[in-house]
């Protein structure tokens, strides 16, 4: 994810939310930072290797539901037809571009504990970050976002 968000966005993590929020989740793994930053040179194309590729594939799953699939790979021409298998085998079939995502939306979910804040601080918060939903779950506060202000209510927090 390193790899990719920084050929696409560029090695500076403040210009780059795909290559920041990478970077967090490889932190929060207790990724050494020695990794973090070989990853960000590969991407840039300082590090040397095979290029990867982001692709999507859209089918359809058993008693047709649905599906997108985000795929990292190296070779598209081999993954193409190993991805088209999977959705046989399990009774699906893959579709065309465009069959099945006008039916998604990229969202971003938020969950907090709600001994952590409480829901008229995390309501104000998320309502600042542009929040479609809140929901109190049992101890749990959660709101969807679009994908674009999940950033903006993290760095808000």
């Amino acid at each position: 994810m390193i790899t990719v968000a920084a050929r696409r966005g560029g090695p500076d993590p403040d210009m780059n939310p795909k290559l920041q929020l990478a970077i967090s989740k490889a932190r929060s793994v207790n990724m050494p930072k020695e990794n973090i930053e070989r990853a960000i040179q590969k991407g840039t194309g300082v590090g040397g290797g095979a290029e990867l590729y982001e692709c999507m594939y859209e089918g359809y799953g058993p008693h047709g539901i649905a599906l997108m699939v985000e795929i990292l790979t190296d070779n598209k021409n081999r993954t193409a037809p190993e991805i088209r298998k999977i959705f046989e085998r399990y009774g699906g079939n893959m579709g065309e571009s465009g069959c099945v995502s006008w039916m998604f939306e990229k969202k971003g979910l938020i969950i907090v504990n709600d001994n952590q804040l409480n829901e008229d601080e995390f309501m104000m918060l998320v309502l600042d970050a542009g929040a479609e939903d809140l929901q109190k779950n049992w101890r749990y506060l959660s709101s969807y976002l679009s994908a674009g202000n999940v950033r903006y209510s993290k760095e808000s927090h």
